[in-house]
Parts: structure tokens; sequence; C-alpha cells
């Protein structure tokens, strides 16, 4: 099987076709209409083996993560995902994983309604790079840089449980086994929160999704913002699995590991009453966890009110040990 016969078996025929797709995958690039009024939104993320997901995590769950990261980034934008292209290097061509592969992929794909529109595929170590594309109504995007002084500091779900789906995959945790199956699952199939961003439009003021731990992601928005913040440890959002670990493990797990690709949003007091409505929604739930305050930089405080200092300031590829 040569490139172009790997192409058109695995990556031509998809569930997804868009009317707004004029051209599609087959030519030197696609032909896409913009709907009237709205904004393009544009991110990308790589994932290489072994960095960004172990080297013996199973096809499907790369090719749900591998999407799911970039809806995760729409999501933060308060966009609605419509297409996406694919850059994909392969050691050799093995079907088995390709079919895996593409299942996972295009399973998240239909469940989105986002259309793989275009790519490349090369022989080299195992790297996925996808580049995603959504509409937003003009001025209405959700951005980092927005959050006002006395505002409340929110995330979606519940943080921390990926580092243990991490620990639980190299050996390093034992849980009992549904245990084990939801934090797994937490790690390689993150469920990117694009249905709740969309709620969010007109609401929030400033907002990301945690990528890269609360600590690190919470902070950039903070810089944009050019605000501090006051968290508070004992109102983050843990699963009964986390807690029961906590003594062991602390709270690193959910302040600076990453990888929960939940949002992290600040709102105005006066809206609290609206979004608890619009929380009914969702089954993630949204947690209130601090207060944007004017003094720069981040303060975390823990249940006696005392000052408490993150091992780490979250997950980055280029620190020096």
């Amino acid at each position: 099987m040569n490139e172009f016969e790997l192409i058109r078996q695995y990556f031509a025929r998809q569930p997804v076709v868009r009317r707004d797709v004029v051209v599609p995958i087959g030519d030197d690039g696609a032909v896409l209409d913009v709907p009237a009024d709205q904004q393009l939104v544009v991110s990308t993320d790589t994932l290489n083996a072994g960095v960004h997901f172990p080297v013996d995590t199973d096809a499907v769950s790369v090719g749900h993560k591998s999407l799911a990261v970039n809806l995760s980034d729409l999501a933060a934008m308060g966009a609605v995902p419509a297409w996406f292209t694919l850059n994909l290097s392969l050691p050799h061509i093995d079907p088995p994983w390709l079919d895996g592969f593409c299942q996972g992929l295009f399973a998240l794909a239909r469940e989105h309604q986002v259309q793989l529109v275009g790519g490349d595929t090369t022989r080299g170590p195992l790297a996925i790079s996808i580049a995603i594309h959504g509409f937003v109504p003009r001025g209405q995007a959700l951005l980092r840089r927005g959050a006002g002084v006395g505002d409340l500091v929110y995330v979606s779900g519940e943080l921390g449980d990926a580092a243990l789906g991490l620990l639980q995959h190299t050996g390093k945790l034992q849980l009992p086994e549904a245990q084990c199956a939801q934090v797994l699952r937490r790690l390689h199939t993150p469920t990117p929160r694009v249905r709740e961003a969309l709620a969010l439009r007109g609401l929030a003021t400033a907002c990301i999704d945690i990528s890269d731990g609360l600590v690190a992601d919470l902070g950039h928005l903070l810089d944009a913002s050019k605000v501090g913040a006051q968290v508070d440890l004992a109102r983050l959002p843990l699963s009964a699995t986390y807690r029961q670990q906590l003594p062991l493990l602390g709270w690193e797990g959910a302040l600076s590991h990453g990888d929960d690709y939940e949002l992290c949003f600040t709102i105005p007091l006066v809206r609290r009453e609206v979004l608890r409505h619009v929380t009914q929604q969702f089954a993630c739930g949204f947690t209130c966890i601090g207060v944007i305050e004017a003094q720069a930089g981040l303060r975390i405080t823990d249940d006696a009110g005392q000052p408490y200092h993150p091992a780490a300031a979250g997950y980055d590829h280029f620190r020096v040990s």
C-alpha cells in the first residue's frame, strides 16, 4: 500500500459530509464556505508518541484524543467545530492500527459534525498534527483576556483524574477495576466541553481550556487579562477516586499535571444565578474555585487559609530539569 492508497482507504471516506465543504479531500486544497456574519476560529495541536500519550496506548484512544484536544481548544473560544486537517507521521503502514485510529477519530468527528478536509501523511516517528476550524458569531469569541476584578473563577468537571490515569497506566498506582477504568478513560479519551462552552458565550468574561494544568492555564488567563486571582484548594472539584488518593498523592495532579481538558472561565458576580441555571443543563457541572483580584499573580490557599505553593507550575515541553 502506498501513500495515496492509504489516504483513499482510510481517510477519503468518512462519516461526516458537510454542505459547506465545496471541494473535499482529493485536490491540492479544500474549498470551504464560511457562513455570513461568522468569524473563523483556527487552532492546531501536535501529539507525539511517548510525550502526549504512552507509546502503548491503543489506536482507538489515540484517534479520539488527537481530535479531542483540538476540539477542546475550539471550545475554549466558544466556537462551533466545522472542519479539520490531519498530518500523520507513521513509522510504517499498520492496517489494524489505522483501522483503530480511524475508529476513534471519526466516532468523535461524527459526534461533533466536524469533517476532515485535507492533510498529509509521511514516514517517521508516530506523530499526529491536527488543525481545526470552527465558527463563532462576529465579536462573540471567548478569549483569555477580559477577566475583571471581582469576577468569579470557575472550572468545569473534575480535575486530576488524568494524572491518576497516567500513574495507573505506568504501574505506579493500583486502583480497583472500576476506578481504574474511570481514570484511564479520562487520560485516553477526554471529553471536549464544546456544548458547555457554547452556553458560556455572552456570559463568561474570559475562558481557557485546561491542557497543561490549572496553575499554568489559569496563569495564562490572568496574564492576558492583566489581573491576579485567589483560589481555594478546598473548592477544587475532585472525583471520589482522587479524594481517596489525596492523602498519598496530594494536590499536584489536580493543579499541575494537565490533560484534564476542562474549561476554566470567569464570570461577573451578578451573572452567578444565570450560570447556576446553565449548569443544570450539563452533567459535568461548573464549580466556583476563586475570585479575580487586582494584584497580579495566582495565590492558592489551603483550608486553613494558609498559602499553598504548588511543586510545579504546569506542563512545559521545554522546561529544563
